[in-house]
């Protein structure tokens, strides 16, 4: 999803993202709002179809609870994202319409036009508010970075390949196995950068 910050000096907060539309997707940061993008392309959802698949069948039966976007997140009054993937772990959290306050863990799923905000305010924010664990998941070149609370900022705890199983700190049992999730085809020009022909001598 591609941010673009809301042409307005004014701040809001829980109250006022409340009453709009319902079709429009935003999301709050210390009060300024961003609107979120057409829908992410098809790598995107493919990859958080997969991990949602294997984070429901992990978590099934256990206290923790995996969810998928759009979900609203109300970190404070006035911050309210929406993470791609999140697991609460404490039920007081779940609420009818949101989840209310830090998950115990974030997935965002990367493109170039949300990369740099999502490295940027939403980490961030995350950290602030106490999200334990975040997975920056980039769909080309395929990787999963995982990165730990670490006082008041998250530090690289394993960067995953696209062929190795991820394993997270939080959830030590927790195995994906990434070659199931980057699962999809590839344009000519990416495989192209995955399998360079080899230069010719002259």
């Amino acid at each position: 999803m591609g941010p673009l910050a809301r042409a307005s000096e004014t701040r809001f907060t829980w109250d006022d993202y409340r009453t709009w539309p319902d079709g429009e997707r935003w999301e709050l940061i210390d009060g300024e709002a961003f609107a979120m993008s057409p829908s992410p392309g098809s790598k995107h959802q493919n990859v958080a179809l997969q991990l949602a698949i294997m984070l429901e069948l992990y978590f099934k039966g256990k206290p923790c609870r995996p969810f998928i976007a759009p979900l609203d997140v109300k970190l404070s009054e006035e911050d309210v994202v929406q993470p791609d993937l999140l697991v609460v772990c404490d039920p007081a959290q779940i609420k009818r319409t949101h989840i209310e306050g830090a998950p115990s863990l974030v997935v965002e799923i990367l493109s170039p036009s949300t990369e740099s905000h999502d490295r940027g305010r939403k980490l961030e924010l995350y950290a602030k508010s106490g999200v334990a664990e975040c997975w920056l998941v980039s769909p080309f070149p395929p990787y999963v970075e995982v990165l730990s609370l670490d006082g008041p900022s998250y530090r690289v705890w394993r960067v995953f390949q696209q062929d190795e199983t991820l394993r997270g700190k939080l959830f030590p049992d927790l195995e994906l196995k990434l070659p199931e999730v980057f699962d999809f085809p590839l344009e000519p020009e990416e495989l192209a950068l995955l399998h360079p022909k080899p230069l010719k001598r002259a």
